[in-house]
């Protein structure tokens, strides 16, 4: 921000005036923004996030705000004095901790972002995969309780609330017909409201500066990938990890009609306006 604040008022023009093509190509469309990580827990990225998505809505970009909060529900549950318990990735999701896991991401959390939002001159409404039977789930597996794997997606509310002039705020708590709710993991649910909004993009907000061909070395970032590439970067070794779900989920995006999905440095200010409104971008960007 110091550096903006130390442009002159014809250097800002000029800013403004360069990002005009990009405000022009996203104007009406719709970005789906997959929110956790650093940026979520960090007061001061937190504020410059929510600052970005308001902008861009105000400049006519259809925002869609799809998060997680794995660090809050961990707190919440340490409070309780119960441990959490996680397997490949996944926590273990019985059925306290999946009453646990909807006060805080439906309530504490979604509730949160959305009154910062609206302190930020935004509007913005809270909904959760619940409302409007958005994210119907079923169990992933008996061993991890009711973490959910998403059987089907109806984003109707979703494009309602668009159509209003407003910025869904989406925590990721599924449901199925017999009365249950699921824990769905946020990167998988964004990639399934992306495909079913048939979105310009989808952004992913992570820890890392995005793909690369050495995760030690930033600096070999690859910046464009196929999806067809993604077979031998797995077999390379360069996919690997934790990365393969997450990467998984950018190619799920594509394969449902997203046009881009980009993963990004979510601990960088104004990682989203860099990837959107700058030629150079920041991360990743996945293409079919």
């Amino acid at each position: 921000m110091e550096k903006i604040e130390k442009l002159t008022v014809a250097q800002r023009a000029e800013v403004l005036t360069q990002a005009l093509p990009y405000i022009q190509k996203y104007y009406d469309k719709i970005v789906v923004v997959k929110y956790g990580g650093n940026a979520m827990i960090n007061e001061e990225l937190k504020e410059a996030v929510m600052g970005d998505i308001v902008l861009l809505s105000l400049i006519g970009v259809k925002v869609v705000l799809v998060h997680g909060g794995g660090p809050e529900i961990t707190e919440m549950l340490t409070k309780i004095g119960k441990k959490s318990e996680f397997i490949n990735g996944l926590r273990v999701t019985d059925q306290e901790t999946m009453d646990i896991v909807q006060m805080v991401l439906a309530g504490k959390v979604n509730k949160n972002l959305v009154n910062l939002l609206q302190s930020k001159g935004g509007k913005a409404i809270g909904l959760c995969g619940i409302d409007g039977h958005m994210l119907k789930a079923e169990k992933v597996d008996d061993a991890l309780g009711f973490a959910g794997n998403i059987t089907d997606v109806d984003v109707s509310s979703i494009v309602d609330v668009l159509e209003k002039g407003y910025i869904p705020v989406i925590s990721t708590v599924g449901y199925d017909l017999n009365g249950n709710t699921y824990n769905i993991n946020a990167d998988t649910a964004a990639a399934r409201i992306a495909g079913g909004l048939q979105a310009e993009c989808l952004i992913s907000m992570t820890d890392t500066v995005g793909l690369c061909k050495d995760k030690d070395d930033p600096s070999t970032l690859i910046s464009k990938v196929h999806v067809s590439d993604a077979p031998k970067l797995v077999k390379d070794g360069v996919i690997s990890g934790g990365m393969i779900p997450k990467i998984g989920c950018c190619i799920e995006a594509i394969r449902r009609g997203v046009h881009k999905v980009f993963i990004i440095d979510g601990r960088i200010p104004h990682a989203i306006l860099i990837e959107i409104l700058t030629d150079e971008g920041i991360g990743t960007m996945f293409v079919s």
